[in-house]
């Protein structure tokens, strides 16, 4: 049986903690409660109860919030702490997200906006919980794999991380370049400063614009408090702008004067503030083809393509399939998600025969699959038959380039088509098992895709 999660609110204020778990309580989250950061000190360590987040309160009498938040990492470093805050303290809530808060709140607050926060770090949370032995890895021995592609990777990226430098981190979806962005932070010198991430994919211009550069009150429509954009909580530290070839034409305008001048405007501001952050991108798309179409500025190319660095395909590294299985596997037998205990010499050889092309990503949700659903100790070759389906390995040392790429694309066709069934039609649903976007997979679809 599925608990719901459950959050811990600290506030000295009654009618808050009254107003949050009313709020919360519709959206189906279980709340503790606390008025006193002593207290809910206690109720992190009593053991009976795992909390997804804490949503604390900056000023309180004893154990202030900032206190809160130190000692309550050192209990749980993953725990999402979203501070709430009047608005003359919100320099002091940014020194709480540099601190390791995942963002604050402003009193009196916008019920949508405190529940898109929840919410946001309730999945932060679930998906750290997922990674525990990751979360421990540092630089670049999160990119696991020792064939000679990800070698090469590997050498360019601990060349330019100790450079100031913007790196453009390109290559397929699922590839790793995330975990290649935080690399590239973890070896340079601001290693000690935040490492802050923004999906340029994810949302809209007004808004993508508001979480890049902040706002000030009033600046658009449901902006009711200043607040403050990535670029400024990424101060000292390092800026990953993930997707930038999703970025629009009005965002690459922002982004091209901010790499070139380091310097940015708030929305609704007219006052600049200077950016000290190292700048690291990533984009699965063609740039240069992009350019060419006049889709992306070809001044904002030239000030990414510094120091590039290309992350290779899981078909580029098939000799890393076993110990990807392997380390994936622990992460999910660390959390305690899985009964099975890994799988059978037989199953991570016919793994290793996939061409992958969702990559480590796609791989993922596979290894998770199998090892909840196996029946034994150990995942079997039958078990991983029957997720693949039955189409044939697909390595053969004797096939043509030509042949190669035709069963490739059989390859593709088949997965998609399988995560289209299990997804019941949803092509959404499909795309995020197969770890892809919807666009991609419109794209795999064909021109049939348009006529349904």
């Amino acid at each position: 049986m599925t608990h719901p999660p459950r959050i811990l609110v600290v506030d000295d204020d009654e009618a808050i903690l009254t107003v949050i778990t009313a709020l919360l309580g519709q959206e189906g989250i279980a709340v503790t409660t606390a008025r006193r950061g002593d207290d809910a000190l206690r109720e992190l360590t009593r053991g009976d109860h795992r909390f997804g987040a804490m949503i604390c309160d900056l000023k309180m009498p004893g154990l202030d919030g900032l206190a809160l938040l130190e000692r309550a990492h050192e209990h749980d470093p993953d725990l999402s702490v979203v501070m709430l805050t009047a608005h003359g303290t919100i320099e002091v809530a940014v020194e709480a997200m540099k601190r390791g808060a995942c963002d604050f709140v402003t009193k009196p607050f916008v019920r949508e906006e405190l529940l898109f926060v929840v919410h946001k770090a309730l999945h932060r949370r679930s998906h750290s919980a997922a990674h525990p032995r990751r979360r421990a890895v540092s630089g670049l021995a999160r990119l696991v794999g020792d064939s000679p592609a990800l070698a090469r990777a590997k050498a360019i990226l601990s060349r330019v991380a100790p450079r100031d430098a913007t790196v453009l981190l390109r290559g397929e979806t699922g590839t790793g370049k995330e975990l290649a962005a935080r690399a590239v932070h973890d070896l340079s010198p601001r290693a000690s400063g935040p490492f802050v991430r923004v999906h340029c994919a994810a949302l809209p211009d007004t808004l993508l614009e508001s979480e890049l550069f902040g706002h000030e009150a009033g600046a658009f429509t449901g902006a009711v408090r200043k607040k403050p954009g990535r670029v400024e909580l990424a101060e000292g530290g390092t800026l990953f702008l993930d997707e930038i070839g999703d970025a629009s034409p009005v965002v690459q305008v922002k982004l091209l004067h901010l790499l070139q001048e380091g310097e940015y405007c708030p929305l609704g501001s007219t006052a600049h503030k200077r950016a000290d952050v190292r700048f690291v991108a990533a984009t699965h798309r063609d740039l240069e083809a992009m350019v060419a179409e006049g889709t992306f500025r070809e001044d904002l190319f030239y000030r990414l393509h510094v120091l590039p660095v290309t992350l290779p395909p899981l078909r580029a590294r098939v000799g890393d399939v076993p110990l990807l299985v392997r380390a994936l596997a622990e992460d999910l037998l660390s959390s305690g998600g899985s009964a099975a205990r890994g799988f059978s010499e037989a199953a991570l050889e016919r793994l290793g025969a996939e061409a992958w092309p969702g990559n480590v990503r796609q791989l993922k949700n596979v290894v998770d699959r199998l090892l909840i659903l196996a029946e034994g100790d150990e995942v079997t070759l039958d078990e991983v038959e029957t997720e693949l389906g039955d189409a044939p390995p697909h390595r053969s040392a004797a096939l043509g380039e030509a042949s190669l790429r035709a069963q490739r694309r059989a390859v593709e066709q088949n997965a998609v088509e399988r995560a289209l069934r299990e997804a019941g039609g949803n092509r959404s649903q499909a795309a995020r098992l197969l770890g892809i976007s919807r666009r991609t997979l419109y794209k795999k679809l064909g021109p049939q895709a348009a006529e349904k």
